[in-house]
């Protein structure tokens, strides 16, 4: 398997965790979906990553459709509770996890415009979004060290993820001080090989007018 990555992006960290959690061989190919002539749009048609490419040339894009993807594979660990419940409470946090880190996009894509054409209500409106997903976050997770009696899954791999994002583009944030708990998290995750292999890294996001 293949899979086409940026090197920020937590949507695209998310499927490289589960692939090294689940110990699938892959390789990863890197890609900067933001500058001209990237190959992104052939394998996905919106133009995003990650898109997880298979032996027989088969293509799954979006990190959620690819997480889900792999569970059906049956390789351990399993990222997705059985029980109905704990399987939605996953997919709830995985949802508020990539709004934070959709809100963070929308805010380094309007930083790139000329100052001039910026807007702060809409750079505003973004930063609630982000500090309301967080506390959200911390709130499901409260004192316990995983979100949900299944362990280790999807919900703690989302949310690390967007922890991640954060430092990286959004550093601004103290969110370490806002959420204790999650903080905790982190620090746990920080610990796996499949997170420490993964640390994010910038690119550049092209000026636009």
């Amino acid at each position: 398997m293949r899979l086409i990555i940026a090197t920020p992006s937590p949507f695209a960290r998310k499927a490289r965790i589960a692939l090294l959690e689940k110990a699938m061989p892959h390789e990863c190919v890197i890609e900067n979906p933001w500058q001209s002539g990237t190959a992104v749009p052939n394998t996905n048609p919106l133009g995003k990553v990650p898109t997880l490419i298979l032996d027989d040339a088969s293509v799954i894009h979006d990190s959620k459709v690819i997480v889900e993807y792999l569970e059906t594979l049956g390789a351990a660990p399993q990222l997705l509770p059985s029980e109905a419940m704990q399987r939605i409470a996953h997919k709830q946090i995985e949802a508020i996890a990539d709004g934070i880190c959709d809100a963070v996009v929308l805010i380094l894509l309007e930083r790139s415009r000329p100052a001039a054409m910026q807007s702060a209500d809409w750079m505003e409106r973004q930063r609630r979004k982000v500090v309301a997903g967080t506390s959200e976050l911390a709130r499901l997770l409260g004192e316990r060290e995983w979100f949900t009696p299944h362990g280790f899954g999807l919900a703690e791999i989302a949310t690390g993820c967007a922890l991640g994002y954060l430092d990286l583009r959004f550093p601004e944030y103290d969110w370490r001080a806002a959420a204790p708990n999650l903080r905790a998290l982190a620090e746990r995750l920080a610990t796996r090989p499949s997170f420490a292999k993964t640390v994010p890294s910038a690119q550049v996001i092209p000026t636009t007018a």
